[in-house]
């Protein structure tokens, strides 16, 4: 017994070993402060916030669009047809932003994507942007690839 522990210290003797400190509590405290950023921020998905601009009484513009759908994992089209039925308004898509016809308030426009990240982005299970749309005949539901979770999505909008 005695010579394997020789053994094993000859072993470590004279290479790197010899400078590294293996003590569980010091390692682990060692790999916590490479985390805290992390674990202070407990929340991972923050919700985008529209960047909303008035030009004159007739166009109300939408300048972050598409980095909103970057950020939801959606398709263009289909926040685009929500956005318009619910705010009640024409509007076109032009170059990387929104343009929606006649002065629409700035309130208006994040109350409507909120309750489009409620509805269409969110899992009601786990809390987590991780999702995705099935279709399943005329049913649409909100797969969830976090935790797993489906739910059919009752709405009139069709994805």
């Amino acid at each position: 017994m005695d010579s394997s522990k020789n053994h094993k210290e000859s072993f470590y003797k004279g290479s790197i070993w010899d400078d590294v400190d293996l003590d569980y509590e010091k390692l682990l405290e060692r790999a916590r402060e490479g985390l805290e950023d992390v674990m202070e921020n407990s929340e991972r998905f923050t919700p985008p916030v529209p960047e909303v601009l008035h030009e004159g009484s007739k166009k109300t513009i939408i300048r972050n669009f598409t980095e909103i759908l970057d950020i939801l994992r959606r398709e263009e089209n289909h926040l685009y047809k929500f956005l318009l039925q619910e705010l009640g308004t024409a509007g076109s898509i032009d170059n990387r932003r929104l343009v929606l016809q006649g002065r629409v308030p700035e309130k208006k426009i994040k109350e409507r994507v909120k309750l489009y990240i409620d509805t269409f982005v969110i899992c009601q299970e786990c809390n987590r942007p991780d999702t995705d749309f099935i279709k399943r005949g005329r049913t649409l539901f909100l797969d969830c690839q976090a935790c797993g979770g489906k739910r059919p999505i009752r709405t009139k909008l069709i994805a």
